[in-house]
């Protein structure tokens, strides 16, 4: 009973909805008509009149002729008294040439009297208030044979009009309320009749039914809303995915784990243009080198949990003397987990391929650094050859017909398809690390086709962003002939199948010291880091410290980080001498003419921004080192910074926000996090800056340098939480568990397309 009555209030409160703004439109609606009416009846009765005048003043023009020369006073009143017969003529008078009343209906107005002679096409006014009421008058000139005798003045009495526009009103009045009524009542009637085929379509679409199936059951009105439901229903579901994590950590350990239990020990194999360690020469002995890229930082430690084969450019001055016959060698070299297979490049071939159609041409391209790209056919014919090459090597490698491949980044576009050509039951993921540009930008390339295409040979491609897969699903609908799901996030393109998720990348997250180690090292905690690195840098002890750590390249915002230094010490001298930014600027395709103007603006900058705003003992506030620096070394710089400046034009994501959010357990130290940067998409802690904005850049410098450590240390502790529990572990654990799900799917397909077959046989025999 309870349960009834609070269906019928909530019913008699949507109805409610309906009809007070039905009703009241409507009602204002007839408060604008009513006058409207009013005016339009007055005007036809005033008309009507005018013309029951013309008419009578026709009809008495003979008799007055005859009557008025001769005097006849009583035949003339005897015809004024017929005429006001009529209920609606009220008064009849006549006026002599003089303007006089001569002969009148005992009715006519004491006040009327007569007017002087009117002029030609003079008139008098037709409406006219007395002490009688409302009266029409008009006016009719009277003619004899021997000229005008004088005028027929008519009065009628409008008390007629009134009362009939009275019931005009009320007739109308009744009309819209009786048409307000009836509104109301369809209005309702159709609106609960669609909000239960709205609720029955979006019940059917949220159970997972196929929108048709949803639009049938409901109203039509449901199909704009099916593909947005369905996108909706992909985020929460990531979400879940996200934020439904076991509280456990995620470590190698459990993503190994994973792989066991999900892929079943499927072979994993790795693609990519660098590779994660170098073999160098130096005048010690053959050194090993970790190169400076976010792809490296991400992947490898991925590698170690997988152990299996990275194949990769083997660009090191002693990497082939430290393989075997097979270009492999087992790495990392304190602890080997998994196999490095290096692929050797000439130079005509690196040029081409690396620096020409790559960095050249897709590097630009996808970044909006204002660069122009280059494109050019011999660049095209290395980059398409070496990924040949590539393609070939993951089909030598692979020990099944079946593996995962993880295709990584921009330099092997084409690879995907290459490898489903000659392995077309292999699961490929191929992660796109930097930015998707938008179809018309991504227009400019002359191979956009065969680009695309060799990318919807995965299985998966993975961004870091929704907004990229955004892009890319709008590029493919751009420039080939595909089908799209969009609620689903799916191309169908030659009979295969490429699923686009974004899968935001981060890193590996510092391992807690094991019970009963031995303790971090003195040098190794915050305050030996901020101690031994100002002493490095021949700074004080107390010297406000900045950390940039970048590529060398035009995308990193480096220029617009110095602009800020510079602005912001011009808007507060007085942190001259007090502050110094550490710019940790790594050498990157230096043989590029882009590259060395770069190099050669930057040195430059510095150079006059030191000069100008030298410090009163000689402090700099910018130290600029264009050298390589171990992962170790960067840490210290991230320990020992106040702030840490990441200015990027565009950027995928840039690892350096969460590796310095990671180096700082004592959960001080602030972020400056660019907007053009994914990882601005996660850590809204940081100080966000539009990094083309010098004055809201520098502002937001000065406001790190001045923040109080308890604001610092609730951002902070924020956003480790969030890089702690998105590592690069759970990164890679949702994309290979994708992939796990999509071959458990293929399996099964295959097992029925199997048992299908004799039967199908049997059948056709029969």
């Amino acid at each position: 009973m309870i349960l009834q009555k609070l269906r019928t209030s909530r019913l008699m409160r949507l109805s409610l909805r309906f009809i007070l703004p039905l009703a009241i439109a409507i009602g204002l609606f007839a408060y604008a008509v009513v006058p409207m009416v009013n005016n339009l009846t007055l005007d036809w009765f005033v008309k009507d009149l005018e013309i029951r005048s013309q008419s009578l003043a026709s009809a008495m023009q003979d008799p007055l002729s005859e009557y008025v020369p001769k005097g006849q006073r009583e035949r003339i009143l005897q015809l004024f008294d017929r005429a006001i017969r009529d209920e609606r003529l009220y008064a009849v008078g006549f006026c002599d040439l003089a303007g006089k009343l001569v002969y009148a209906t005992l009715t006519y107005p004491k006040t009327l009297g007569c007017r002087a002679p009117l002029r030609k096409n003079q008139r008098l006014p037709a409406l006219v208030t007395m002490a009688e009421g409302s009266l029409h008058i008009s006016e009719s000139p009277v003619e004899g044979e021997a000229g005008r005798l004088g005028s027929l003045i008519l009065v009628h009495d409008m008390g007629f009009v009134e009362r009939r526009s009275a019931e005009s009103r009320k007739y109308i009045i009744s009309l819209f309320a009786l048409l307000a009524l009836v509104i109301s009542l369809i209005t309702v009637v159709v609106a609960h009749l669609s909000w239960r085929g709205w609720i029955n379509a979006v019940k059917s679409v949220l159970r997972g039914e196929r929108p048709g199936i949803a639009v049938e059951v409901g109203q039509s009105e449901i199909q704009p809303l099916v593909g947005d439901l369905h996108a909706m229903l992909r985020e929460l579901n990531l979400e879940r995915r996200v934020l439904g994590d076991s509280p456990q950590l995620w470590t190698p350990d459990k993503l190994r784990s994973l792989l066991h239990d999900e892929l079943a020990g499927d072979e994993v194999l790795v693609v990519s243009n660098r590779e994660p360690y170098l073999h160098v020469n130096t005048d010690a002995g053959i050194a090993v080198h970790r190169p400076a890229s976010g792809l490296v930082t991400a992947v490898e430690p991925v590698m170690r949990a997988c152990s299996g084969t990275w194949i990769a450019h083997g660009s090191g001055s002693a990497d082939r003397e430290t393989v075997d016959r097979q270009d492999r060698v087992a790495v990392p070299p304190d602890q080997p987990s998994y196999t490095l297979r290096r692929i050797w490049l000439s130079r005509e071939e690196e040029a081409g391929y690396y620096y020409g159609f790559a960095n050249e041409g897709l590097w630009p391209l996808c970044h909006i650094a204002h660069v122009r790209p280059v494109f050019r056919t011999t660049d095209w014919e290395y980059y398409e050859a070496i990924n040949r090459r590539f393609a070939n090597a993951v089909v030598a490698e692979a020990r099944t017909d079946n593996p995962v491949v993880l295709v990584q980044d921009y330099h092997f576009a084409l690879v995907p398809r290459m490898v489903r050509e000659l392995l077309p039951k292999a699961t490929i993921i191929t992660f796109w690390h930097i930015p998707w540009p938008n179809p018309e930008s991504f227009g400019i390339c002359p191979w956009r086709e065969e680009i695309l295409e060799g990318l919807l040979g995965s299985t998966i491609l993975g961004f870091h962003t929704p907004f990229h897969c955004k892009n890319f699903l709008e590029t493919v609908d751009r420039y080939l002939e595909t089908r799209i799901e969009h609620e689903a996030s799916t191309i169908s393109y030659g009979g295969e199948l490429t699923q686009v998720e974004s899968y935001p990348i981060s890193i590996a997250w510092p391992q807690a010291p094991a019970p009963g180690a031995p303790p971090i090292d003195e040098a190794d905690t915050v305050a030996g880091c901020r101690r031994t690195i100002r002493e490095a840098c021949g700074l004080p002890l107390g010297q406000l410290l900045g950390i940039g750590v970048d590529r060398l390249d035009y995308t990193k915002g480096i220029i617009e980080r110095f602009e800020a230094v510079e602005r912001m010490l011009e808007l507060h001298p007085e942190m001259a001498g007090r502050f110094t930014l550490v710019q940790i600027a790594a050498p990157s395709r230096s043989s590029l003419d882009e590259y060395q103007l770069l190099e050669t603006r930057v040195r430059k900058l510095a150079e006059r921004i030191n000069a100008h705003h030298a410090g009163a003992g000689g402090g700099m506030p910018i130290l600029l080192k264009i050298e390589q620096h171990g992962a170790k070394d960067v840490n210290r710089y991230y320990r020992a910074a106040d702030v840490c400046l990441v200015t990027s034009l565009h950027d995928g994501m840039n690892l350096v926000a969460k590796e310095f959010i990671a180096a700082r357990d004592d959960e001080l130290g602030v972020l400056i996090l660019s907007q053009f940067t994914g990882a601005a998409r996660e850590l809204h802690e940081a100080l966000i800056v539009n990094p083309y904005h010098v004055e809201q850049s520098a502002g937001a410098l000065y406001r790190s340098l001045t923040m109080p450590a308890l604001e610092q240390r609730d951002r902070m502790r924020s956003m480790r939480t969030l890089v702690r529990d998105h590592n690069v572990f759970r990164w890679a654990g949702h994309m290979l568990l994708d992939a796990a799900r999509l071959r458990r799917r293929e399996r099964v397909l295959t097992k029925i397309r199997a048992h299908s077959r004799p039967r199908l046989r049997r059948a056709a025999s029969a």
